[in-house]
C-alpha cells in the first residue's frame, strides 16, 4: 500500500502530466487554427458587412464582392493577356446585334444556363429582371434609359428598344445592376417581388451562391451546383467581416485570411516589409473627392466653393497620407478614361486665392460640417487635413464621424455641408462620372451628391449620350467639364492606384478597373 506522501506525490505528478497534456493539446489547436486556409477554400477579409445583396438596389462595391460571383449578366468584361479590359464579351449572351440607329438591340442567349435552384435562365427571366430593376428605380437603374422596353421574341431571344440613342448601352449591361435574377423569387414573395428576401440572399445563375450570412461575422458562398460554366476550384468562399485594418493585416500575415481588402498605406507597407504575402498594385480609375452641398446655404455660393477648392492641400494628401500612391485629379474625368482633358483647370493649395474668394462671399459661414465614416481607412486623415488647411484660410470645419449607413442617409437627404466619397466606374464611359455626378435628375445617392444643377450642363450631357461618335462625345463632355470645374461643384482630390494584399499561393486574380473590391473567385485557385 502506498503511503500518504507517495499518494500525494503521485497525484501531484499526475495533475502535472494532465495539465501538460492539456497545454500541448491546446497548443496544437492554436497552431491548427493559425494554419493556412485549405487549398479548396478562399477567405477574404473585409471591413464591413454588405448593405444589401439585391442587384436592383446596391450601388456599393463592397456589396458586389458577393453579388458579382452570384449573378450572371448578358455581357461581362474581357480578360486580355491576364489583365482586366474595358471591352465586353458574352456572358449569358451568345451574340447580339444592334439596329443601324442603335435603338433596337437583340440578344441571343446561350442554352443551358440555370439558376441555383435548377430552373432555366431564359428570355422571360431577362425581361423580368430588367423590368423589376426599372420599377424599383433605385441607384442601379440610373445606368439605363428610363423609356427602355424589353420584349421576349422566343425563349432564347430578347430585344431592348430605346426611344433615343444611348451610347454606353452595351457597356451598362456588364454592371452589377444588370444581374439576371430568378423570377421564382417574385412568386415566393408576392408582397414585394422578393425585395426583402434578396437583400440578404442570392438567386442567380453565377458560379457561386450565398449559403449563409452571419451579420458582423461572415458571409459564406458555395458553388452553384447548376452553374453552366467551368466548375470553380474553391468549394467555399468566406467573406470575414473584420473592422480593424490591423487585425485584417495580422490575420492575413499568419494565414487565417487569403485576401485582406481595404488596408491603409501603413499596413500595406508593413506587409511588404514582412514579405510573407504578395502586395499587388494596379492602375485604377477609382477617385476620392469631396461633396459640397450646392443646394444648401452657404455652399450654394460659388465663391465659397472656389475658396474651399483653393484651400485644400492636395499634394500633402498624395505624398503624406497616401505615400505617393495616387495623383491629384484634374476635374471629374480621371486619367485613363477616354474624354480625360490634360489641359483642364486644376485647383492647387493657394491660401491667398482662397482668402480672396472668401472675401467675395456675402453669407460667410460660421462653421461647416464635414461628414465622414470609417468605410475607408484614409478618410479620417483626409478630414483632419481638410479641417486644418481650411482653418488657415479662415473657414471653420466641424468633423462628424458617423456609421457609414448613417452618413449615406444624410448625404441622400442633402443633410450636410461637406462630405467625402470614393467612386469607381461601373462601365468604361465618361457617363459614369459626368452624367452621374452632374445631371440634375440624379441628385442624392444615385450620383449627383453635391445636388448640382445647371441647365447648360444638363443639355451638354444629354447631347453626349445621344450620339455614338466618340470624338463628338468627348467634345460635349469636355465643354461640360470646364463649366463644372469653374463652378467648383466638388473638390477633386486624387486618383488612387488599387492595392490588395494576398496569400502568395492564390493564383488567377484579375483586377478590372470597373470592378474594385470584386474578386473573380470562379477563376482563382491555390497552388
Amino acid at each position: 500500500m502506498m503511503s500518504n506522501t507517495a499518494i500525494n506525490t503521485f497525484r501531484k505528478n499526475t495533475k502535472t502530466q494532465v495539465a501538460g497534456a492539456i497545454f500541448l493539446a491546446l497548443s496544437g489547436l492554436s497552431f491548427a487554427t493559425q494554419a493556412a486556409v485549405p487549398k479548396d477554400m478562399l477567405v477574404i477579409g473585409k471591413a464591413a458587412d454588405p448593405q444589401t445583396l439585391d442587384p436592383a438596389v446596391t450601388i456599393d462595391n463592397n456589396d458586389w464582392t458577393v453579388t458579382y460571383p452570384a449573378y450572371q449578366r448578358l455581357v461581362q468584361y474581357k480578360t486580355e493577356n491576364g489583365k482586366g479590359s474595358t471591352q465586353v464579351e458574352g456572358d449569358l449572351a451568345a451574340s447580339w446585334t444592334a439596329s443601324p440607329d442603335q435603338l433596337v438591340w437583340t440578344f441571343k442567349l446561350k442554352p443551358g444556363a440555370k439558376f441555383d435552384d435548377g430552373s432555366d435562365v431564359n428570355a422571360d427571366a431577362v425581361k423580368w429582371s430588367f423590368e423589376r430593376l426599372m420599377k424599383i428605380a433605385q441607384g442601379p437603374s440610373e445606368a439605363f434609359p428610363k423609356d427602355m422596353a424589353v420584349t421576349v421574341v422566343d425563349p432564347l431571344t430578347v430585344t431592348f428598344t430605346l426611344k433615343t440613342p444611348f451610347a454606353p448601352f452595351l457597356y451598362t449591361l456588364a454592371n452589377d445592376g444588370a444581374g439576371i435574377v430568378n423570377p421564382a423569387i417574385a412568386k415566393a414573395n408576392p408582397a414585394d417581388e422578393g425585395k426583402a428576401w434578396l437583400a440578404g440572399h442570392t438567386a442567380g445563375s453565377g458560379p457561386y451562391k450565398l449559403d449563409r450570412w452571419q451579420k458582423g461575422q461572415q458571409l459564406v458562398l458555395v458553388p452553384n451546383p447548376h452553374y453552366s460554366g467551368e466548375k470553380p476550384a474553391f468549394k467555399r468562399v468566406t467573406v470575414k467581416i473584420i473592422g480593424e485594418s490591423a487585425t485584417r493585416r495580422l490575420q492575413l500575415s499568419r494565414g487565417d485570411l487569403d485576401i485582406a481588402d481595404s488596408l491603409p498605406m501603413d499596413q500595406l507597407a508593413a506587409l511588404k516589409k514582412e514579405d510573407k504575402v504578395a502586395v499587388e498594385e494596379f492602375p485604377s480609375l477609382r477617385v476620392t473627392y469631396l461633396y459640397l452641398n450646392n443646394a444648401k446655404t452657404p455652399l450654394n455660393q460659388v465663391d465659397l466653393r472656389r475658396a474651399i477648392s483653393s484651400a485644400v492641400d492636395y499634394q500633402g494628401m498624395v505624398k503624406g497620407i497616401l505615400g505617393g500612391n495616387a495623383k491629384q485629379m484634374r476635374g471629374p474625368i480621371p486619367d485613363g478614361m477616354w474624354g480625360f482633358d490634360p489641359t483642364a483647370k486644376q485647383y492647387q493649395l493657394d491660401l491667398t486665392q482662397a482668402k480672396a474668394d472668401l472675401e467675395k462671399v456675402k453669407d460667410k459661414p460660421q462653421t461647416l460640417d464635414f461628414l465622414y465614416s470609417d468605410n475607408d481607412p484614409n478618410w479620417e486623415s483626409i478630414a483632419l487635413a481638410v479641417q486644418a488647411s481650411l482653418g488657415q484660410a479662415g473657414i471653420n470645419v466641424k468633423l462628424e464621424k458617423l456609421a457609414n449607413a448613417t452618413m449615406r442617409d444624410r448625404i441622400g437627404q442633402g443633410d450636410y455641408d461637406i462630405s467625402i466619397g470614393n467612386w469607381s466606374p461601373d462601365f468604361a464611359d465618361p457617363y459614369m462620372f459626368m452624367n452621374y455626378w452632374f445631371e440634375s435628375d440624379k441628385k442624392g445617392l444615385p450620383g449627383n451628391r453635391s445636388f448640382y444643377s445647371n441647365p447648360d450642363v444638363d443639355a451638354l450631357l444629354k447631347k453626349a449620350v445621344s450620339v455614338t461618335d466618340q470624338k463628338q462625345r468627348t467634345d460635349y463632355y469636355q465643354q461640360a467639364q470646364k463649366i463644372v470645374i469653374d463652378e467648383a461643384a466638388y473638390v477633386y482630390l486624387f486618383q488612387k492606384n488599387y492595392q490588395v494584399a494576398m496569400n502568395k499561393d492564390v493564383k488567377g486574380f484579375v483586377f478590372n478597373p470597373m470592378l474594385e473590391q470584386v474578386f473573380n473567385v470562379a477563376q482563382m485557385s491555390k497552388q
